[in-house]
């Protein structure tokens, strides 16, 4: 319904918090992430929030992102068996969409299981889930050939396997495989490490 609210913001607590968009008040919930950065912004100009609007029986909860990575992590996070958007939050109060995203590529279980109330068995099926949803996905249909020179990493020297990783990484915060491999080509990784990579192509992509 909303993709995102633009407005001044009026109220600030540490789960939740309230855009004033032409008079109406919209209550978001927020991760730690999206609090740390509106902190101190309260009525000093217009903020932006990416939304998702939750329905469920017993009401209707409006959650808020201060990037649209963290609502594509987001929305991963709830497709996961176990995982609804109260534990998909306070997963992205722990970790940054990129660290989360370098959570999965590396089944890093521990780091996932540092957010409240998440479990090492959640953990684990949330990167077995996710793992196995970035293989199926693989190509989406709309990079085509005309578009996705370089789509796949097959001409960039990857001894180690980071460029493959980061190119998961990427489609975890909702970039598509050729986006991903075409910033990745323009970046040297000889010596940078996994999170880096992942920091500086999110730098790239959103220019």
């Amino acid at each position: 319904m909303f993709y995102y609210i633009s407005g001044k913001l009026a109220k600030l607590d540490g789960s939740f918090a309230v855009i004033d968009a032409g008079g109406v008040g919209f209550k978001m919930t927020i991760s730690k992430s999206t609090f740390f950065r509106l902190s101190g912004k309260e009525n000093t100009g217009d903020v932006k929030l990416y939304t998702y609007m939750a329905v469920r029986e017993d009401g209707t909860e409006l959650f808020g992102f201060s990037s649209e990575e963290e609502l594509s992590a987001f929305k991963l996070l709830i497709t996961v068996s176990g995982v609804g958007p109260k534990a998909a939050i306070s997963i992205l109060s722990t970790l940054t969409p990129e660290k989360l995203a370098l959570a999965i590529c590396t089944e890093d279980k521990k780091a996932i299981s540092q957010a409240s109330g998440i479990g090492p068995k959640s953990a684990a099926r949330i990167i077995l889930e996710l793992k196995d949803k970035l293989k199926a996905d693989g190509i989406t249909a709309s990079d085509d050939a005309s578009v996705a020179i370089g789509a796949d990493l097959s001409g960039v020297p990857d001894k180690s396997g980071k460029l493959s990783d980061a190119q998961d990484a990427l489609t975890v915060l909702g970039y598509s495989r050729s986006e991903a491999a075409k910033v990745l080509a323009t970046i040297d990784t000889a010596s940078l490490e996994l999170d880096d990579i992942i920091r500086l192509a999110l730098k790239k992509l959103m220019k």
